[in-house]
C-alpha cells in the first residue's frame, strides 16, 4: 500500500481551476440506553459500540466564480430538518454568507446502528420514546466540525471521476416482484434489477498527493440486522474505514489524514443480505409475493453472506472497497472533471405537488399516509403483528386501531389508492406534526457531473428514471452530464417508488407517503432545477420547514447517578486481559460511569495500548473495526454499570506487551459529571514478547476503602 501511496503522490497533476477541502468530524451519538434508528424496533437500545459515527465533508470551490458546494456524507440512518437547520445556523456564525441550505448537501449513509431521537417529526420518534437532544447536538457538531476542517485544508486541487462494476455478490432486489412490474421494454434497457455501477470521485492536491475519495453504490446498510445493539457504521461505514487505514496504516480508525466516505444513493430496495429471504423455521425460500412463510412475516429472513451479521458486514464492506480501491488505483479510468462550480435548491410541498402526466392529464401528490405493508417491514427486518408485504386491502382489526387516531378522509384514500392507509400521518396534528410536507430539493455541479440530493430512498428504476430524466434535460441545454443519485439528503420523506412498483403495495410502495405520482413529481421538479441552474436562472426558494425544536417531547429519563461497587473505583479493571495469541479476543471488565454522561467527541472510551522504548503507544481506539466496546448496568439502583473492552487481534500485529485503557466521566447527584481514567494489567501478544522488559505492574483492581464508593456517590471524591 505505501508503493501505491508514493506512485499516487507522484502522478503528475497541475491545478485546473478548483480548490478542494476534505474533513473529517465525529458524530456518535449516547451509546447507552438510547433507541436505534432504523429498525424502528421497540427495545433496540444502545449498549456500546462497535465504531464510531463521523461526517465526511467535501468541498469544491471554482476558482475563477469563487462559487462553492459541499458535499458531507453521514453515517446516520437518515438525515433531518433539525439537523441541517442547527448546522447551517452555526456555519453561518463561523463563516458569514459562505455555506447555506442551497450549496450545502447532508447525505445519510443510511446505517440502522446509530442512536434515535434526531427527527423533528413524531412518527419517527416514537419507537425511541421521544426526542434526544443529545443525538442531535452530536450530529450537528459533528457535521460542523467535517465542514470547518475541509474550510481549513482548502487547496488547489483536481477532481477525478470514475465508474466500475461491482463484479462480487455485494446485493440483492428485496421486492423483486415490484421491480418485475415495471414495463418489460424498460427492464430489458439494462442488464438486471439491481444497480452495480459504483460512481467514484477521486480528489489530489495540485502536487498529485491524494486527499481522499468520495463514491455511491446502491447497497442498504443493514448487514447488522435489528437484534444489534452497537453503534456502527455498518458496512458503509466499515468500507470508509477499511479504505482510510489502508492509506494511513499508523492512524486510528477517524483520525487518518486520507478521507473515504462511502455514500448512500438510490439504495430503496437493495438489500446486502444476499443469501436472500428464507424461512427461518424450515429453511426454505419465503413466498415471494408477500415475504412470508405460512402466511407469517416474522419467519422470513433475509441474511449473509456471512455466518453472523458482523461477519456479513465485513464482507460486503470489502466488496465495496475493493472495487473502491481499484478504481482510484487505476489512473488510466480517470475522466477529470473540469468547468464550472454551481448549485440548485429548492423547497417544495409534495403533498400537493402538481404533476403533468406523460398522456397530457394532471395528477397531485398526496398528503403523506402510510400504507398497511409499512407495518410489515422488511425481509431485512420484519415487523410485528399480522402484517405482510403486498397488502392492498385492509384489517378490520387495525383499521378500527387507526381510526382511534383519525381515519382517512375520502379524498385521501383515494389520492392514495391501491394503499391502503395504515397511518394518515399528513392529518395527524398532535402532538405536532408527524410527516414533513416541506422538503428540499437540490442539485449539485462540479463540471459534467451532477450530484441530485433527494430526500429518501429511491428504487433501481425509480432512481434510473431519475437519472436518465436529468441526463435528457441536461442534454436539451447543450450540456452532457453524468448524474448521480444522492440519496437520504438533507430531510427524510422514507420511499420512492415508481407508479407500476407502487401497485404491488409492498414494503417500499406502501412507505411512498406521497401517493402513486411521488417520481413523477421529483422527476418534474428535478428536471426543473437543473435546466434553471444550467441556465443560470434564480427561482423561488419556495415553503421552508417549520422549526420544531421548540415542541418536541421526550420520555427518555436522564442520568440520575453512577457508583462503583464498594471496593472498587471508577476506571478499575475488575477482569484483568490474558496473554493471547494473535486472531484471538481478548477482553477486560472496568468499573465505568454511564456512557451519556460524555459522548468523548473526538475522543475514545477504549484505548488498546503497546509497551515500546519511549512508553506506551494507542494503536486501536473504539472507533476500530477490530475493537467493541459492550456498556452494561451491574446494579440499576445503585447506579453501578461495567464495560466490557474486547480487542480482536489482527494477524499482522506487532508481538509484544499491550493493556487495555478505559476512560469516561461518571454523575454525581451533587455536583455534576467528573472525568475518570484506569488501564488494565499488561498482556503478552505473540511468543517473543516473553523476552521484553516489563514495565511496572499497573495493578487496578487493589481493593479500596469501603467508604470510597460513598464520598464518590455524593460527588466529593476530588
Amino acid at each position: 500500500m505505501k508503493a501505491l501511496v508514493l506512485a499516487l503522490t507522484a502522478l503528475s497533476v497541475t491545478y485546473g481551476g478548483y480548490n478542494v477541502g476534505l474533513g473529517r468530524g465525529d458524530v456518535t451519538g449516547p451509546a447507552a440506553e438510547i433507541g436505534m434508528m432504523g429498525y424502528a424496533k421497540q427495545g433496540q437500545n444502545t449498549k456500546g459500540i462497535h465504531t464510531r459515527l463521523f461526517a465526511r465533508a467535501f468541498i469544491i470551490e471554482d476558482v475563477d466564480s469563487g462559487t462553492r458546494v459541499v458535499f458531507v456524507s453521514v453515517d446516520e440512518a437518515m438525515m433531518g430538518q433539525l439537523v441541517k437547520l442547527g448546522a447551517i445556523n452555526k456555519l453561518s456564525s463561523l463563516f458569514p454568507g459562505v455555506y447555506t441550505e442551497e450549496n450545502v448537501v447532508l447525505s445519510a449513509t443510511h446505517t440502522h446502528s446509530g442512536p434515535a431521537g434526531f427527527m423533528q417529526y413524531v412518527l419517527f420518534n416514537v419507537p425511541n420514546l421521544g426526542f434526544i437532544a443529545q443525538t442531535l447536538e452530536a450530529m450537528v457538531d459533528g457535521i460542523v466540525e467535517s465542514i470547518s476542517r475541509a474550510h481549513v485544508s482548502l487547496k488547489p486541487g483536481k477532481v477525478f471521476h470514475s465508474i466500475g462494476v461491482v463484479e462480487e455478490e455485494a446485493s440483492i432486489n428485496r421486492s423483486p416482484t415490484s421491480y418485475d412490474a415495471n414495463p418489460e421494454e424498460e427492464r430489458a434497457k439494462y442488464p438486471g434489477n439491481l444497480d452495480k455501477d459504483m460512481v467514484q470521485l477521486s480528489f489530489y492536491d495540485d502536487e498529485g498527493a491524494a486527499l481522499g475519495v468520495l463514491n455511491w453504490f446502491s447497497v442498504h446498510p443493514n448487514s447488522m440486522n435489528n437484534t444489534n445493539h452497537f453503534i456502527s457504521g455498518d458496512n458503509k461505514g466499515a468500507a470508509s474505514i477499511m479504505f482510510e487505514k489502508a492509506i494511513d496504516p499508523d492512524y486510528v480508525a477517524g483520525k487518518t489524514p486520507f478521507i473515504a466516505a462511502f455514500a448512500s444513493t438510490n439504495l430503496g430496495d437493495v438489500s446486502p443480505n444476499t443469501m436472500g429471504p428464507r424461512c427461518i423455521d424450515t429453511g426454505l425460500p419465503c413466498d415471494t409475493e408477500h415475504s412470508t412463510c405460512d402466511g407469517r412475516t416474522q419467519m422470513c429472513i433475509a441474511s449473509g453472506p456471512g455466518e453472523d451479521m458482523f461477519e456479513s458486514t465485513k464482507i460486503i464492506a470489502e466488496r465495496q472497497f475493493k472495487k473502491s480501491l481499484e478504481l482510484f488505483s487505476n489512473t488510466e479510468t480517470y475522466t477529470e472533471l473540469s468547468g464550472p462550480v454551481q448549485y440548485v435548491h429548492q423547497w417544495v410541498d409534495m403533498s400537493t405537488y402538481q404533476v403533468m402526466l406523460e398522456d397530457g392529464s394532471t395528477a397531485s401528490t398526496c398528503t403523506p399516509a402510510l400504507g398497511y405493508s409499512f407495518a410489515a417491514g422488511t425481509t431485512d427486518g420484519p415487523g410485528e403483528f399480522d402484517f405482510t408485504q403486498g397488502a392492498v386491502t385492509g384489517n378490520p382489526f387495525w383499521d378500527f386501531i387507526s381510526g382511534l387516531l383519525k381515519d382517512p378522509s375520502p379524498e385521501t384514500e383515494a389520492c392514495h389508492a391501491p394503499k391502503p392507509i395504515l397511518l394518515d400521518t399528513g392529518e395527524y396534528t398532535l402532538p405536532f406534526p408527524w410527516h414533513p410536507t416541506s422538503v428540499d430539493t437540490q442539485i449539485l455541479r462540479v463540471g459534467n457531473f451532477a450530484m441530485l440530493a433527494v430526500p429518501g430512498e429511491f428504487t433501481t428504476m425509480a432512481g434510473r428514471r431519475l437519472r436518465e430524466r436529468v441526463a435528457q434535460a441536461a442534454a436539451v441545454e447543450g450540456e452532457e452530464m453524468n448524474v448521480v443519485i444522492a440519496g437520504l439528503s438533507n430531510t427524510y420523506t422514507h420511499y420512492i417508488t415508481t407508479f407500476e412498483e407502487y401497485q404491488k403495495q409492498r414494503y417500499e410502495a406502501a412507505s411512498t407517503i406521497y401517493g402513486p405520482h411521488t417520481l413523477s413529481a421529483y422527476l418534474q421538479q428535478y428536471e426543473y432545477l437543473v435546466k434553471a441552474m444550467l441556465k443560470g436562472e434564480d427561482i423561488p426558494k419556495g415553503p421552508p420547514p417549520p422549526d420544531l425544536s421548540d415542541q418536541e417531547i421526550s420520555f427518555v429519563p436522564g442520568v440520575l447517578m453512577d457508583n462503583p461497587p464498594a471496593g472498587y473505583d471508577f476506571g478499575d479493571c475488575v477482569t484483568q486481559p490474558l496473554d493471547t495469541a494473535r486472531g484471538q479476543r481478548v477482553t477486560a471488565s472496568f468499573v465505568s460511569g454511564h456512557l451519556r454522561n460524555n459522548l468523548m467527541l473526538e475522543d475514545t472510551f477504549m484505548t488498546v495500548e503497546r509497551f515500546e522504548d519511549d512508553g506506551w503507544v494507542v494503536v486501536a481506539e473504539d472507533s476500530d473495526w477490530e475493537t467493541l466496546l459492550e456498556w452494561h448496568r451491574t446494579n440499576v439502583i445503585l447506579g453501578e454499570s461495567e464495560v466490557e473492552l474486547s480487542w480482536d487481534i489482527p494477524e499482522d500485529v506487532t508481538e509484544g506487551l499491550y493493556r487495555f485503557g478505559h476512560k469516561g466521566y461518571h454523575h454525581t447527584i451533587i455536583r455534576g459529571n467528573y472525568y475518570y481514567e484506569g488501564w488494565s494489567n499488561e498482556f503478552l501478544v505473540g511468543e517473543s514478547a516473553r523476552d521484553m522488559k516489563l514495565p511496572v505492574k499497573n495493578d487496578a483492581t487493589l481493593a479500596r476503602k469501603p467508604w470510597d464508593s460513598l464520598t464518590t456517590f455524593f460527588g466529593l471524591n476530588m
